[in-house]
């Protein structure tokens, strides 16, 4: 089912199907949020929660116990319950089941809320331990965004801007789509990243949050379009897929953690960026989306 909020500025629409955006339109019916295309990335606007990324053989080990998952994890799949209504803000609640404690032994419950302000959607993620053990988890951001936004524009011409950056250490992905270690730094031509990863050789461009904790998607007139302000996360992935044309779409991802990597323990504890919630502890991840 899809559930719309809406002001002024803004009409937004969430489907409990993994409490996903599924629209995102200004007052002019500009859509901003991709529409999933089966033949390029069928998905809009998944969450990733507990794992972000591919795990190595699709295993973990839990105090030397393994247990398999699929990428991403399984919340983007499940069907959340709609926690609250209202007419500027929704929220969904997801918590474990028989079948997901098979393959994450924990007690959780994740709410995700989404709140309009003006031309601002923030989407703010309560994650808590419901257990009787310390619980650890990744949660990420896959939000895809239209690019270009206007009739007469190319992809090309968008890019991408990270305020406080003048070059970027970037995290690679093998074949595999397992993380390798950061390169050399590559210098921003005019402090612009290109939004294909492939651009630096890479399936996925990967890097630390940068200092002011925003991404800003400009278009050929250095206009910002998208601003995603995401201080709270310290990793931040775009992605685009690689494709020998124009995908139309672009994924800014705000990441509490890195994916995994050969270089890296199989422990989940040994995972860089993993959060970690004592026993009826909970704690809060937002960021915030700004439209013109």
């Amino acid at each position: 089912m899809i559930y719309t909020i809406q002001n002024e500025a803004l009409a937004v629409q969430v489907e409990d199907l993994g409490a996903q955006l599924s629209s995102i339109r200004g007052a002019d019916g500009k859509e901003y949020l991709w529409q999933g295309d089966p033949a390029i990335w069928a998905r809009r606007a998944p969450i990733l929660f507990p794992f972000i990324g591919r795990l190595r053989e699709r295993t973990y080990l839990l105090r030397g116990t393994p247990y398999t998952i699929s990428t991403h994890g399984f919340a983007r799949d499940m069907t959340f319950s709609l926690a609250e209504q209202g007419e500027r803000a929704l929220s969904f609640r997801l918590t474990d089941t028989p079948e997901t404690r098979k393959v994450y032994p924990f007690s959780f419950a994740l709410t995700v809320t989404y709140t309009l302000e003006g031309n601002r959607l923030t989407k703010t993620h309560r994650v808590e331990n419901r257990g009787t053990g310390e619980m650890l988890y990744e949660l990420g951001a896959h939000d895809g965004f239209r690019v270009p936004l206007a009739a007469g524009e190319e992809m090309s011409q968008y890019a991408i801007r990270l305020p406080g950056l003048e070059a970027v250490e970037l995290y690679g992905m093998d074949e595999n789509c397992m993380l390798t270690p950061k390169g050399a730094a590559r210098p921003l031509e005019n402090g612009r990243m290109p939004l294909t990863p492939s651009s630096y050789g890479v399936d996925t461009t990967i890097l630390d949050r940068p200092p002011q904790g925003r991404a800003v998607l400009v278009d050929g007139q250095d206009r910002p379009r998208v601003t995603v302000d995401f201080p709270q996360f310290p990793y931040l992935g775009v992605w685009t897929a690689d494709k020998p044309f124009d995908t139309g779409y672009v994924c800014i991802e705000p990441w509490s953690a890195l994916p995994d990597g050969d270089f890296l323990g199989r422990e989940l504890s040994d995972k860089p960026g993993i959060r970690t919630l004592a026993p009826g502890a909970w704690e809060e991840l937002s960021y915030t989306v700004t439209f013109s």
